[in-house]
């Protein structure tokens, strides 16, 4: 098998990786399984990461999204006390799943059109540049020094979010 085939093969696992997560996130009933979907998305895109060669960027995904940010949704979660089956667990409305898939077929329409912009990028031959990881540190602390820090802030609002709805759920019990 050539390297281009196996890649293209990697890029269709990947892509079912992060569909079936987000559909599975966008039509759980349940946080937990909804969770576990935002999960399998995670680390689809972490995957698409490594196809990309940029494997720092795939375990700065993992670390920071699924190894941070989901850990605090889970806890938040938890520390709600739902009562049995959860607020989630009644029926959903049309409107709802209507505005779910509308939610979920956008970015895909987007990227669509992205795509369909810019055919250069798909040429064959185009190889992506590899970056050293000392020059992405300085990357990072110099021309992008605002997005590092967005990226703490995230962690913040996520942390503040689960320690607040956990009092919020023991305030009113």
């Amino acid at each position: 098998m050539t390297e281009e085939l196996m890649a293209k093969a990697m890029f269709v696992l990947y892509a079912v990786v992060v569909l079936g997560g987000g559909l599975m996130a966008v039509f759980s009933r349940s946080l937990v399984r909804a969770l576990v979907g935002l999960i399998l998305t995670l680390f689809g895109v972490s995957g698409m990461y490594m196809l990309m060669a940029a494997p720092f960027m795939a375990m700065m995904q993992v670390l920071i999204y699924v190894g941070a940010v989901v850990v605090l949704i889970f806890f938040a979660i938890m520390l709600t006390k739902a009562k049995t089956a959860g607020e989630e667990g009644g029926a959903r409305s049309k409107v709802g799943i209507l505005l779910a898939v509308l939610g979920m077929l956008a970015p895909v329409g987007i990227m669509t059109y992205l795509c369909l912009q810019m055919p250069y990028a798909f040429a064959p031959g185009v190889q992506p540049t590899e970056v050293e990881i000392k020059a992405l540190g300085e990357m990072l602390i110099n021309e992008y020094v605002l997005a590092f820090e967005l990226i703490s802030v995230v962690l913040f609002v996520a942390m503040a979010g689960a320690i607040l709805l956990g009092f919020e759920r023991r305030r009113g019990q």
